[in-house]
């Protein structure tokens, strides 16, 4: 039987995070729960869970209460912040040093142009979302035992206007 791996808080993230992200991180930790677990409880994609706890995305009333009584935390100490308006696109250096994130970078350098090449020739000049926008993260294994990482990017395609 495999332990079951958790993602924690990088403590030398914290003063770039909102004051609540500690708190869910330990309680998550407390409860020894993964993304998927509380993301299964919220009805929500686990992607979506993390931005919540790293304060890249705003909660919900409901997804307030469900955390709270899900990780025991108060409401109280959780609502205001998470349900505010998130502050997006500073919990790292550009670029990134972290190496999982460094190379999701690295990807958009390496074939940035290539990606947008195609979406031209397939939909025209315009650009995909990142707002009306979903994504997931899966693991796949092949035969030989060899993992991958597949991640799904899905956005709203946005032309641009003429004027």
């Amino acid at each position: 039987m495999s332990q079951q791996r958790l993602a924690t808080l990088d403590s030398s993230i914290i003063p770039r995070l909102p004051s609540y992200s500690q708190t869910l991180f330990d309680a998550k930790s407390s409860k020894q729960l993964t993304f998927a677990d509380i993301a299964s409880h919220l009805g929500r994609e686990e992607v979506a869970v993390a931005a919540l706890f790293y304060g890249q995305a705003q909660a919900s009333a409901e997804d307030v209460d469900k955390l709270s009584t899900l990780l025991d935390v108060p409401r109280d100490a959780i609502a205001a912040q998470m349900m505010g308006f998130p502050d997006r696109g500073r919990a790292g250096p550009m670029p990134p040093v972290e190496p999982l994130i460094y190379r999701l970078y690295e990807i958009v350098q390496n074939y940035g142009y290539a990606y947008k090449a195609i979406f031209n020739e397939k939909f025209g000049d315009g650009i995909m979302s990142a707002i009306c926008f979903t994504t997931k993260v899966e693991k796949e294994v092949e035969e030989d035992g060899s993992t991958w990482a597949v991640i799904t990017l899905r956005g709203k395609w946005l032309p641009f206007s003429r004027f």
